[in-house]
């Protein structure tokens, strides 16, 4: 597969001969950390290092290898606006948009400066030199000037605690740590969650099984998605710069508004009524499905789920779904919240990812000695969730309250932020930049108030991945693209403050 020629985006990367060195830190090889690097090379500048805990580049698209794993997002808006691909379908599968994910590497020769297979544990910040001490799970720790955090949010499995799993007898894994190893066929299976891996594990494996049991604790809204693979002359097109620009512009059109997500809106309203139509189309002959599978809160207390062959699938012979909770598991089965115990062969954990517990794999410590985690007291919080006061020349991408627009537009405006003030360091010869705690505190308060208009924060009782334990939003974003990409063009400067060394 090769990457389609554009000129647009250069090949080589920009070199400035005017600054001393910079060492970057970039934590995690997934899309936004390549995307970092990408622009840390364009710079100009070489001597930083993408530390990978994984064993390949890729993030969440190495880790989530189950059957059915695509992206909910159209190409090419599921792209670097800098780099094209020759994809095949409207919606990427994962081996595609991971050797996606590599062409970049390879085109901008970004291999010699990722290392695999070793996990960033602690990051110390040295107020007498201004740089942070890096500590890897390899032993190491070197010292760097930046560091660039890019775990993001589904990165860490959240595993179950249910009474008996440890005794189960048959095989069992979460869907991020599928074992391909498992042969399902001719097997009864549980599939525990009904979330967008689920939806799509679901009809990956029904034909395969002899009996597939899903648990749904609470169900969500689904919307189908036009999915399919893409014709020659679509192909064709998509290789043209200037054609790809204007579908992304189209496509930015659509995914602009996040009105979606507040109640009674008018794109409220129609989301939710594509969703209605979607059941009653369905399961128009099985009525007692169709009430099985319709939420009774509004289009937006969760994660809403986008694929058209999950709820076909619930009508085989051989698929149960069974609309109750998993409370305990046996060496043969699991027992639901009714009671009623279900034999199985294989059980598999579709139970999602502590999305809302930011950093969870690492520390950092920032000024004074304070760790980002008794500072953030299980509410995380940061400005345009990229920096946070206190902690000079850190930055996350994807971090706090960023979930609302596409990802790749999200990682490349959050890059943009971190270059900006990467060249203001090397063109006026600071060594600490770092937010302003008014500033940061006054964002978070406006940010906070505009999404208690979400359905999110009027319905708690919903299950919602994006709550902090206090109940907090710590994940949406509800201002849509434009309002992003103009904060962090227009911030970097009047957001923080710099310091040489020796400056307080």
């Amino acid at each position: 597969m090769q990457a389609a020629t554009e000129t647009s985006g250069a090949t080589r990367p920009r070199r400035t001969t005017e600054h001393p060195r910079l060492r970057v830190a970039v934590v995690g090889a997934g899309a936004g950390g390549i995307c970092m690097a990408v622009a840390l090379r364009r710079l100009g500048i070489e001597d930083f290092t993408v530390f990978e805990k994984s064993d390949g580049i890729g993030g969440t698209w190495y880790d989530n290898t189950f059957p059915g794993a695509e992206v909910d997002t159209p190409v090419p808006f599921y792209s670097f606006s800098f780099h094209p691909f020759d994809f095949t379908r409207t919606h990427v599968r994962q081996p595609e948009l991971l050797a996606y994910l590599r062409n970049v590497v390879d085109r901008f020769q970004l291999w010699p400066h990722i290392r695999l297979g070793t996990a960033v544990t602690r990051a110390v910040w040295d107020e007498r030199t201004h740089t942070y001490e890096v500590h890897a799970s390899d032993g190491s720790c070197e010292r760097f000037n930046v560091v660039v955090t890019a775990v993001g949010l589904l990165n860490n499995p959240k595993y179950p605690d249910w009474p008996g799993l440890d005794r189960f007898r048959g095989e069992a894994f979460h869907s991020a740590r599928w074992d391909h190893d498992v042969d399902l066929r001719g097997k009864r299976v549980a599939v525990v969650g009904t979330g967008s891996t689920a939806a799509q594990i679901v009809p990956a494996i029904a034909p395969d099984v002899a009996k597939l049991y899903v648990f749904q604790r609470q169900p969500g809204w689904v919307l189908p998605k036009p999915d399919r693979e893409f014709t020659a002359a679509e192909r064709a097109r998509l290789s043209r710069p200037l054609y790809r620009r204007w579908v992304r512009l189209r496509q930015a059109m659509v995914y602009q508004g996040g009105r979606s997500f507040i109640e009674g809106t008018k794109a409220n309203v129609q989301a939710q009524r594509i969703c209605e139509e979607f059941i009653r189309t369905t399961f128009r002959d099985r009525p007692d499905l169709a009430k099985l599978v319709t939420p009774d809160y509004p289009f937006g207390g969760k994660r809403p789920v986008k694929e058209s062959k999950f709820y076909p699938t619930l009508l085989r012979d051989n698929v149960e779904l069974v609309p109750h909770a998993v409370t305990t598991v046996t060496e043969h089965g699991v027992v639901d919240a009714t009671g009623a115990h279900h034999e199985i062969d294989v059980l598999v954990m579709a139970t999602g990812f502590t999305a809302a517990s930011f950093l969870a794999t690492l520390d950092v410590v920032g000024r004074e000695g304070r760790s980002i985690h008794d500072v953030w007291q299980g509410d995380a919080q940061a400005f345009l969730g990229l920096t946070v006061a206190g902690f000079p020349n850190f930055y996350m991408l994807y971090g706090p309250n960023t979930n609302g627009a596409p990802i790749m537009f999200m990682h490349e405006r959050q890059t943009e932020f971190v270059v900006a003030n990467l060249k203001r360091m090397l063109r006026r010869g600071v060594t600490a930049i770092e937010v302003r705690k008014p500033v940061m505190d006054l964002f978070n308060l406006l940010v906070q108030k505009r999404l208690e208009r979400n359905v999110v924060a009027r319905y708690p009782e919903v299950n919602n991945y994006g709550r902090s334990p206090s109940g907090r939003n710590v994940i949406g974003w509800g201002e849509g693209m434009k309002v992003y990409a103009l904060l962090t063009k227009t911030t970097p400067l009047i957001s923080a403050s710099a310091r040489r060394i020796g400056e307080r």
